[in-house]
């Protein structure tokens, strides 16, 4: 598919922004980057992406340079002026969110989409903050790393614009990814709440003694998940019998976990100052080895889904 006609913002150079850059840029468009922080730090985390890219054999040197020439970084608002379409991935706070939605309102004339890649702020509450154009303020929520995995949801409210819903699609649709529309929003959105929900789950059975992380991500593993790769949950229980389905549900559901805030095995480990791969020890010990094998082994899986629509020199 070729590129539409666009220029594309991004706002935020963190692990989404400069991943969501790679992706764009790789299938051809024009992108502007604006962040409080050095240009080099920039382009360090970009170039990362494509040294992997290129180490692999999926891109060649005269396609990663035609790339590198697609994108610009600045700290002036002002390069995304001519953008049409801008996705926000600043901190997930909105008093942060609206400061920079209040930036680009003064510049931007030609904006037809504000997406934002928050992973649980719905977008109702995004509209708040914005009042030159609301109505094309919507969701557009990546997984990481976006330049991998091939999935995006997008998530509008009864006041954004249809246009703005087709041409998100549209764009992320010609960069290869599957994208999901929530047919209305709720805090989460699809992903997250399916994520949420197994991980309640997970730790509520090592708060009961049930298992250990371990024996949990094992189970995981081998027995369901390889399953939905291929099928889907919903076919899966049309084919195992929706009454034996519903006889199996009245027996169990009152056995799981149905916690409304963070779990203590949580609270108890942040208190602590065991916060995972940042502070050294969470569930699991972590050091410099550690933190690169499971990196590796968190974007093997999505490697066959590379489908970029590269430039040709």
């Amino acid at each position: 598919m070729k590129p539409l006609d666009l220029r594309i913002g991004v706002i935020g150079m963190g692990a989404i922004g400069s991943s969501l850059s790679a992706l764009f840029t790789g299938n051809g468009y024009e992108t502007s980057v604006v962040d409080i922080r050095p240009e080099a730090d920039f382009y360090n985390a970009y170039d990362t992406i494509y040294d992997d890219l290129e180490k692999r054999n999926l891109i060649t040197g005269s396609q990663r340079e035609i790339c590198r020439k697609l994108v610009s970084y600045s700290t002036d608002y002002a390069i995304l002026a001519d953008a049409d379409l801008v996705i926000e991935c600043v901190f997930e706070n909105l008093e942060e969110k609206f400061r920079v939605y209040k930036k680009l309102e003064a510049i931007c004339d030609k904006l037809r989409v504000l997406a934002s890649s928050t992973s649980v702020i719905m977008p109702e509450d995004l509209q708040k903050g914005v009042k030159r154009w609301p109505g094309k303020v919507l969701v557009a929520h990546p997984f990481n790393p976006p330049h991998l995995v091939p999935f995006l949801e997008i998530v509008k409210t009864s006041d954004t614009e249809p246009q703005a819903v087709e041409l998100t699609r549209d764009f992320f649709v010609s960069c290869g990814r599957m994208v999901c529309l929530m047919k209305k929003s709720a805090p989460g959105f699809i992903a997250n709440r399916l994520h949420h929900a197994l991980l309640r789950e997970a730790i509520y059975m090592v708060e009961q003694g049930l298992a250990d992380p371990k024996e949990i991500e094992r189970t995981m593993a081998y027995s369901f998940i390889p399953r939905y790769n291929s099928i889907g949950i919903f076919e899966h229980h049309d084919g195992y019998s929706l009454d034996q389905l519903q006889n199996l549900q009245d027996y169990l559901y009152p056995y799981l976990g149905a916690s409304k805030k963070a779990p203590d095995l949580v609270v108890n480990k942040v208190k602590a100052g065991d916060l995972g791969m940042k502070s050294g020890r969470g569930f699991y010990d972590w050091n410099e080895e550690s933190i690169a094998d499971f990196k590796k082994r968190a974007a093997e899986p999505y490697w066959r889904f590379f489908n970029w629509n590269l430039p040709r020199p």
